[in-house]
C-alpha cells in the first residue's frame, strides 16, 4: 500500500506537469511518464480511486488493492515479477481494519519533503516493526539501522563496489550511500552488488 500511495503521488504530481507545459492531450499517454522514471498508472490503480473504494465499497476492498497492483505490473514491465500477487486477498485482513491502514497511508506527505525522504522512512519503519514482531526468523531480511550504521562508518565507502552476501531489505546499501552523501562524496564513485537467499526477501529488493 505504501507503495500505491507513492506512485500514485508521483503520478498526480507528473500528471499536472504535463497539464502546465500546455500538454494536456498527452496525460493518458505511457511515454510521458515513463521518459520521467514515474510509473503510469491506470484509472482503477490510482490512489485517489482505492481511498474511494475504502468509503464505497469497504468489502471489496482487498480485491481492489490486488487488481490495481497486477494491473500496474502488467502495464510497467519494468515491474514484472516485483509486486504481490493477491496478496491482500489471501490475508483475510478484516475490511475495516484494512480501510483504517488506507486512511493512514493517505496521511504521508510522499512529496512533500524530497530531501528527508519520508516514504524511506515509512517503509524502514513498517520493516523493522514487522521484523520485531516476528521474533529471530525475521532477522533474515533487515538488519537493525543502527548496527548498518555502524559498519558503513567502519568501511567507509567512499569509492569501488559493495557487496553484501545477504542483502535482505538492502538497508547496507542505503546507509552506505547515506554515507556518501554525508560526506560530500560521489555515489557514481560506488557500485552495489547483493544476493538473497529466498524470493520474498528478493522481492523487497
Amino acid at each position: 500500500m505504501i507503495f500505491l500511495k507513492y506512485a500514485g503521488d508521483k503520478f498526480e504530481e507528473r500528471k499536472q506537469e504535463i497539464i502546465k507545459e500546455g500538454k494536456k492531450r498527452y496525460i493518458d499517454m505511457v511515454e510521458f511518464y515513463t521518459m520521467k522514471n514515474v510509473f503510469y498508472l491506470p484509472e482503477e490503480c490510482r490512489w485517489s480511486v482505492i481511498i474511494n473504494s475504502a468509503k464505497t465499497n469497504v468489502k471489496g476492498l482487498a480485491l481492489t488493492i490486488d487488481t490495481a497492483l497486477s494491473t500496474i505490473e502488467k502495464k510497467n514491465p519494468s515491474l514484472k515479477g516485483a509486486l504481490p500477487d493477491n496478496y491482500y486477498s489471501r490475508l483475510s485482513l478484516d475490511s475495516s481494519k484494512l480501510a483504517s491502514l488506507l486512511d493512514e497511508i493517505n496521511n504521508i506527505k510522499t512529496l512533500e519533503d524530497k530531501e528527508k525522504d519520508i516514504i524511506g522512512r515509512v517503509y524502514e519503519f513498517c520493516l523493522s516493526k514487522f521484523a520485531l514482531a516476528g521474533g529471530k526468523g525475521k532477522g533474515e531480511f533487515y538488519t537493525p539501522k543502527a548496527i548498518v550504521n555502524l559498519i558503513a562508518e567502519m568501511i567507509e565507502p567512499y569509492k569501488d563496489k559493495i557487496y553484501d552476501p545477504c542483502c535482505g531489505s538492502g538497508g547496507m546499501f542505503v546507509q552506505s550511500m547515506k554515507f556518501i552523501e554525508s560526506h560530500n562524496g560521489n555515489k557514481r564513485d560506488i557500485s552495489i552488488y547483493g544476493q538473497a537467499n529466498t524470493a520474498t526477501t528478493y522481492k523487497l529488493d
